[in-house]
């Protein structure tokens, strides 16, 4: 196919190597942690940022191209093998406990990076079959709310107070969990009330989605109990949570400090400067662009190969993965990222 971008197939390495993983049972099943918080992050110091755009004939060459599409349905099966395969290798006797968490943590690593994000691009898609896949990536990690809160929350009111989402201004990671979780699931739950009022349905029917997921991930987590046993359904919650939390400190590094100034009783349109923005090359492979995240929130539609750089948004100083793991060190992350705030400031000042 003509000016296919083929580096997208670079997307399969982090299931390669979650399945790897999968497969030992030894320390080497912590590879996964080891691949996306130590590998990627020191590739990433030595790579450089590319703020190239497709031009206009590339543009619409890539939204007719169906190759970037078929990759990401292709993540779709692979998350429920993998699923499949941690459940099996996981329930395996005599394994130490040690093993069973390193196999958890990888199949974690899975539910972050295909069951939420591939979940992600999905649920922007306007067909009925792929925001319904996308419901099916995010029951792998007990996290289908985000559908509701992430589309009819987030994108609404981010980068204000208003959003859970949004991480706060000295705000430490650990603090945003607790905050963000509870308040996005509380969220999803009124904004599917306000669908459910406009439309004159029943809150108490299967009209509501959120009753719905409800039932679909407590059905997932008893299934796992009667088939497995209650141990492996306590590993599979366990790394369910961990895919959560990949997800919980992406929103976290994503519009940490960034705000919307408020235009009389509504705030001003989402801009490319409300969210930070990174260029790095593996994390925007591996992560299907999510990192071109200043264009995503200012054009929510448009699909992942065709995301831009916009010369005015604010720009971290590495990968996501690599900022990840800075959040997780409250400190530095501070140190660092007030840096940059304050030289986003003066640059908004010129």
């Amino acid at each position: 196919m003509k000016n296919t971008n083929w580096t997208y197939l670079f997307v399969y390495i982090t299931p390669i190597v979650v399945l790897l993983s999968l497969s030992s049972t030894t320390y080497w099943s912590f590879f996964a942690v080891f691949f996306v918080f130590v590998l990627v992050p020191f590739f990433e110091l030595f790579t450089k940022a590319s703020s190239q755009n497709l031009n206009e004939e590339q543009e619409i060459n890539a939204a007719k191209n169906k190759f970037y599409d078929w990759i990401l349905l292709g993540l779709v099966p692979l998350q429920y093998f993998i699923l499949m395969y941690f459940l099996e290798k996981v329930s395996t006797p005599n394994l130490t406990l040690l093993t069973q968490f390193g196999l958890t943590s990888a199949f974690g690593i899975s539910c972050g990076v295909l069951g939420i994000n591939a979940a992600h691009e999905l649920g922007h898609r306007s067909s009925k079959t792929a925001q319904t896949l996308s419901k099916l990536l995010l029951a792998t990690t007990l996290y289908m709310h985000f559908f509701i809160e992430h589309n009819r929350g987030h994108h609404k009111n981010v980068a204000t107070n208003e959003d859970p989402a949004s991480s706060r201004y000295g705000e430490t990671v650990y603090a945003f969990y607790l905050r963000s979780i509870y308040k996005g699931w509380l969220s999803a739950w009124g904004l599917e009330k306000k669908r459910l009022q406009l439309k004159q349905q029943s809150f108490w029917s299967f009209h509501n989605e959120m009753l719905l997921f409800q039932l679909i991930q407590l059905t997932f987590i008893l299934l796992i109990v009667f088939i497995y046993g209650i141990q492996t359904a306590v590993f599979f919650t366990i790394g369910a949570f961990i895919g959560i939390l990949l997800l919980e400190t992406v929103n976290y590094i994503e519009h940490y400090g960034l705000r919307r100034l408020r235009k009389g009783e509504r705030y001003e349109r989402t801009l490319p400067v409300h969210s930070w923005n990174s260029n790095h090359p593996l994390g925007r492979i591996l992560l299907l662009e999510l990192s071109r995240h200043s264009d995503h929130h200012y054009i929510a539609s448009r699909k992942y190969p065709l995301l831009r750089h916009h010369e005015q948004s604010p720009q971290m100083p590495t990968g996501y993965p690599g900022m990840m793991l800075l959040s997780f060190i409250p400190p530095l992350w501070f140190l660092v990222m007030h840096k940059q705030l304050q030289h986003f400031a003066n640059q908004q000042i010129k």
